[in-house]
């Protein structure tokens, strides 16, 4: 899975622009799905029949394109422009930092004045493109910039930005490749606009109306050196959601996840986010309720722009997704 994870990370796709890797993953998945098409707000929803007849339900299958930003709010007379974050960007992480939009123009996160002892607020940050007044700039105020940083594998992990959630979307890509027949009418959707409220997720739901429906997404880790206690590792399986702070899992989703894993002898580890959800609590709350839940890859240095996982949890995730789509599910209560 190695070139589709490092195409779409690499790929500009900040919320609100997720055009250039919603094309990409048209194109990976044009052979493996019966239609697909794009909803109002940008959503990519892709169908894979039931090889049984009649189907024994709809599963819809959920992971963001879209990536953190940051969008131009003023160009000042020197030409510099400042700007607000789009998602969840920590000003920690900026200082030095590359952007691109979507034009191609490259910029360098500045500061007004270091001050070692401080973080930097994000209203004394700007972005450099190299303009000296604002008819030399080559954006203007409302373009997005998205970070520019290039993807590397070393051993068994993978680094890039915009793991989260391209990490997701190359799971789903990998399971239509590899899923030969399905019990279950698939509706596989590659969301928009979840770093800034789940609003793919909401719209699509609302269309699908799924009977089931799993998020794929990233969640942080417990594993270096004093992070928060998380049983949740690099290395040590796919992550089975309990809870996070927007939702809880459908319980008998849950069980059927971690007996499934079991069965199968996936290794799976079993999250509780102590902050953060995912599009699994917009797909629960559609229409008059879905059983939903997540399979998380673990994920350090999330929202930042080196994000990193391990390929053993991508790939059991892709495991657990293929056993998941082969049987009936007994959610119960």
């Amino acid at each position: 899975m190695e070139e589709i994870v490092r195409e779409l990370t690499e790929a500009y796709g900040p919320s609100g622009a997720e055009g250039k890797v919603r094309e990409l993953i048209q194109e990976r998945i044009a052979p493996y799905v019966d239609e697909q098409r794009v909803d109002a707000l940008g959503n990519l929803i892709a169908c894979k029949r039931a090889g049984a007849s009649p189907a024994v339900g709809r599963l819809m299958l959920a992971a963001h394109m879209d990536e953190i930003g940051l969008i131009v709010s003023y160009i000042d007379e020197k030409g510099f422009l400042r700007f607000h974050p789009m998602g969840g960007v920590f000003p920690l992480t900026l200082l030095g930092g590359r952007v691109v939009f979507e034009n191609g123009t490259m910029g360098v996160i500045g500061i007004e004045r270091w001050q070692e002892d401080k973080i930097p607020p994000m209203d004394k940050l700007f972005i450099d493109v190299g303009a000296t007044s604002p008819a030399e700039c080559p954006v203007k105020v409302g373009d997005i910039a998205g970070f520019h940083r290039p993807f590397f594998a070393q051993g068994t992990r993978w680094v890039g930005k915009a793991m989260d959630d391209r990490i997701g979307c190359a799971v789903l890509v990998e399971f239509l490749r590899q899923v030969k027949e399905t019990i279950y009418d698939l509706y596989v959707v590659f969301t928009v606009q979840e770093e800034i409220g789940l609003r793919g997720a909401m719209v699509s739901a609302f269309a699908v109306e799924p009977d089931v429906a799993i998020a794929v997404d990233i969640t942080t880790t417990g594993d270096y050196p004093e992070s928060d206690k998380m049983a949740v590792e690099l290395g040590k399986g796919v992550a089975i959601k309990v809870k996070d702070s927007g939702m809880i899992a459908h319980p008998g989703l849950r069980r059927h996840l971690v007996q499934l894993a079991e069965k199968a002898g996936i290794p799976y580890q079993l999250e509780v986010l102590r902050r953060g959800t995912t599009d699994a609590y917009a797909m629960q709350v559609s229409r008059e309720g879905v059983p939903a839940g997540v399979l998380s890859i673990p994920t350090r240095y999330a929202h930042t722009p080196s994000e990193m996982v391990d390929q053993r949890d991508v790939r059991a995730a892709v495991d657990l997704l293929l056993h998941l789509v082969a049987q009936p599910m007994e959610l119960g209560g």
